[in-house]
């Protein structure tokens, strides 16, 4: 094996099995989950749009992007951390922004105007969208941060699995997504605190059909919501995980990225995500290719 196939499978390695500088070789799990007496969410009808607000560290792999000029608490997108110096997000979250070194990246932090001690605080070094990115169709709609320097991992920072081609979505369970986003159809602003919500990975031709999406679903889209709605990411949720969790374990895998819907949680115009499954090769060959650049 020569020494670029073999730093290829390094890559390969920690974006599957999450393994990091310093984050301990494990992904996709959440460790405060445990310290909490965590109920089940049997109520979803509590105002993403209907969703709960998330306990510390629930997600510690999702982080916030933000902008100075946006109002509040500079919120602009969702991501989730998949390396110690790597963000998965949405292509689409960079259309509006001229300089991406002016966003910033907080990771940690479940409330953002009070972080608290466990959040980490990175600048944007590297900026790579989607080489077919269409904004007027949301087609490819995914993008990789790198950040300035590695997180350090600690309860309330965790590195996210990303699902792999391999992985049988049949096989997962209990989807959820979560959020900073509007929580409700016509808010203007931002949530404060994280909200998420558990939602069903919807069919993607009964998505794609007349009445639903009529053919705007691209082959590398999921679909997850409600037929009724009433339970949907929003505005500001973009970049963020849909993660459904393998069954008989912990363990929680990235299958989506929030990218687009029709309004907020309408019925069946469900949240409309891109399939990490699909650009998987995708990611390992740009963190690679970084990877490789920074042995030599």
């Amino acid at each position: 094996m020569n020494w670029l196939s073999f730093l290829v499978l390094l890559t390969v390695a920690g974006l599957a099995q999450g393994t990091g500088d310093n984050c301990g070789g494990l992904c996709g799990l959440r460790p405060m989950v445990y310290e909490y007496e965590y109920m089940d969410h049997v109520n979803n009808s509590i105002r993403i749009v209907g969703g709960t607000d998330a306990k510390s560290g629930a997600w510690p792999w999702i982080v916030s992007l933000k902008h100075p000029a946006i109002p509040g608490t500079r919120h602009l997108c969702g991501g989730s951390l998949i390396t110690a110096d790597w963000v998965l997000t949405a292509a689409h979250c960079f259309d509006p922004i001229r300089k991406f070194d002016v966003v910033y990246v907080v990771i940690g932090a479940t409330q953002l105007t009070k972080p608290g001690p466990g959040a980490q605080l990175r600048r944007i070094k590297k900026l790579v969208r989607h080489e077919y990115y269409n904004k007027n169709d949301k087609s490819n709609d995914i993008a990789l941060l790198q950040l300035s320097k590695p997180v350090e991992c600690n309860p309330y920072t965790q590195l996210a699995c990303v699902a792999d081609p391999t992985i049988r979505l049949s096989d997962l369970q209990n989807c959820w997504v979560a959020g900073w986003g509007a929580t409700a159809v016509r808010a203007q602003k931002s949530s404060d605190v994280l909200q998420e919500a558990e939602v069903q990975l919807i069919d993607v031709q009964l998505c794609n059909s007349s009445d639903w999406y009529a053919g705007k679903i691209h082959t590398h889209n999921l679909c997850a919501g409600y037929p009724e709605g009433n339970i949907d990411t929003c505005q500001g949720d973009s970049g963020g995980p849909l993660m459904c969790q393998e069954k008989n374990s912990d363990y929680f895998w990235i299958v989506g990225v929030t990218s687009w819907g029709r309004g907020c949680a309408r019925a069946k115009r469900p949240g409309v995500y891109t399939s990490t499954q699909y650009f998987y090769d995708w990611m390992l060959l740009h963190i690679g290719m970084e990877t490789i650049k920074n042995a030599f």
